[in-house]
This record gives structure tokens, C-alpha cells and sequence, in this order.
């Protein structure tokens, strides 16, 4: 069966981030083992340049991995589609995306400011729209199928977005 997937989109500073952890300690709180896959528009560093496994790399490793008795880390030095990370979240997994705006999960997209509404008219597989407290949608509205929720109403997205798992499990 394909992993249950569940994007967080929106501009950033809209607080994603804030959003996804608030959502991981919700769900995991609930007994709902959550994966992370998480967007980058930037080049990132995995580790510092120092360490073994950036040393690694640096010298013409295109793959580096590092374990504990706690965890595992791989670095691979090219992209990978979200189809391929997804393929590589564990069995079982509810897969929280944060990012990738344009593939046609489901999704949740935050409005803050007014030029934020521009998302709803542009993205596919809008389930949740998630406004920032005190604001009213000015220029577009809700898509059709979606609810709108406070962002800080992480029970009331929790909840929602953790029954459509469940229906797509089912």
C-alpha cells in the first residue's frame, strides 16, 4: 500500500516549519508514526564541513552514510524527487511534506498576508487552508472540498488531516 502523504505548503515566513513540528508532536502524541520530508529552495549542508562524512564528500564520495546505536544518516550528492522520498519513508508512516508545492497531494496551504491567497487559485489538492489569527480571505475563496482553520488550531488540522489518513488506509 503507498504511504499516507500530507504536504504543509505556503510562502515563506508564513511558519511552516512551527506549523509541521506542532503537527509531528500532535500526531506521534497520538500514536500515529509520522515521517518528514522536507523542501529546500536553497543549497543545504547536512553537516558541518569538518566532519567525517562532509570530509567524505568533499574528496568525491557521491554517497556518504553515518551510524550510531541511535540513528543513521545518509547523504546522497544529488536530488531526489519527493516520489523517491516517499518510496523511502518507513512501512506504516503518515508522511508529512513540507514544501513541494506544486506535486498534487493533498495539502495545506497558510495565509498569512494577502499576497498568500495567490496560492489558492494556483495549487491542486487543497484540503485545509490555514489563516493566521485576526485574518479574513480578501481575494480568493476557500477551494471547493476545503476547510479553513486557524493556524493555531493544531487539534482541529491534527484531527482533519489524521482522518483522511485513516480513509485512505481504509
Amino acid at each position: 500500500m503507498a504511504a499516507a502523504v500530507y504536504q504543509i505548503t505556503g510562502y515563506k515566513n508564513t511558519g511552516k516549519t512551527t506549523l509541521m513540528c506542532r503537527l509531528i508532536d500532535y500526531l506521534v502524541s497520538r500514536g500515529v508514526p509520522v515521517a518528514t520530508i522536507k523542501h529546500d529552495g536553497h543549497q543545504f549542508e547536512a553537516e558541518p564541513a569538518h566532519v567525517d562524512t562532509a570530509r567524505h564528500r568533499s574528496s568525491g564520495a557521491v554517497w556518504s552514510a553515518i551510524t550510531s546505536s541511535e540513528r543513521t544518516a545518509i547523504v546522497k550528492e544529488r536530488p531526489s524527487t519527493l516520489h523517491e522520498l516517499i518510496a523511502e519513508a518507513p512501512a506504516g508512516a503518515f508522511v508529512l511534506v513540507e514544501g513541494f508545492k506544486s506535486e498534487a497531494f493533498p495539502k495545506l496551504v497558510i495565509v498569512r498576508r494577502l499576497e498568500d491567497e495567490r496560492l489558492l487559485g494556483e495549487l491542486e489538492g487543497i484540503t485545509v487552508v490555514a489563516v493566521w489569527p485576526g485574518y479574513t480571505l480578501q481575494e480568493y475563496a476557500i477551494p471547493d472540498g476545503a476547510i479553513q482553520l486557524e493556524i493555531d488550531d493544531v487539534q482541529g488540522i491534527g484531527d482533519y488531516i489524521e482522518q483522511r489518513r485513516i480513509e485512505k488506509e481504509s
